[in-house]
């Protein structure tokens, strides 16, 4: 790879870069950090500090901690270039495995820690009936954290093309279950 610091962006690139520095804030991180995961998406090569720099027209400092972030994360991939010592950087070519990865991210940092502290609550001495009401609210919440993380679990096991076919099916799943609701005598 050249040393230049050029990175054509066309402008539907740009467009989209731009749309995902907007909606980053909206989604837990800066503007910053979604441009330079949404460069590093739509870029073939891979990129160095100093070229995402150039292309974002952003300091150093700013992608060196953009990088730490997107690795936290588990979005961004180092590798290396045969005859050049600087660290590049790219992201899953599997749009699939993107979302795998955020949707588990996400998992850990905002539900895993609901999920603890609900069954912290729950586990205690149960309360007197003013904390009945709360109680049962915060156990049906639990119930329903569980379950859905049960789901997203399952969910996470499938190869990309049957999950891909789960999700076109949309409400037809309903017609399913109406089917199966049918076949097992339930309205």
């Amino acid at each position: 790879m050249s040393d230049s610091l050029d990175v054509e962006i066309s402008p539907h690139s740009e467009s989209f870069i731009q749309h995902f520095g907007e909606m980053g804030s909206r989604w837990g991180i800066n503007r910053t950090v979604g441009q330079m995961c949404a460069l590093l998406v739509v870029t073939e090569k891979p990129l160095n500090a100093d070229q995402i720099g150039a292309a974002l027209h952003i300091s150093r400092s700013n992608v060196s901690m953009g990088l730490k972030e997107l690795q936290s994360w588990n979005l961004l991939r180092a590798v290396t270039v045969a005859g050049d010592r600087k660290d590049y950087f790219t992201t899953p070519d599997d749009v699939w495995e993107m979302a795998r990865t955020l949707i588990e991210e996400r998992r850990k940092r905002e539900i895993d820690p609901t999920l603890s502290m609900l069954r912290s609550v729950l586990l205690q001495e149960q309360a007197t009936g003013e904390d009945s009401y709360a109680l049962n609210k915060m156990n049906d919440m639990h119930d329903l954290i569980e379950l859905l993380v049960s789901w997203l679990n399952e969910m996470q096991t499938l190869k990309s093309q049957r999950l891909m076919k789960l999700l076109k099916l949309g409400s037809g799943v309903n017609k399913i279950l109406d089917l199966t609701d049918r076949v097992s005598g339930r309205s």
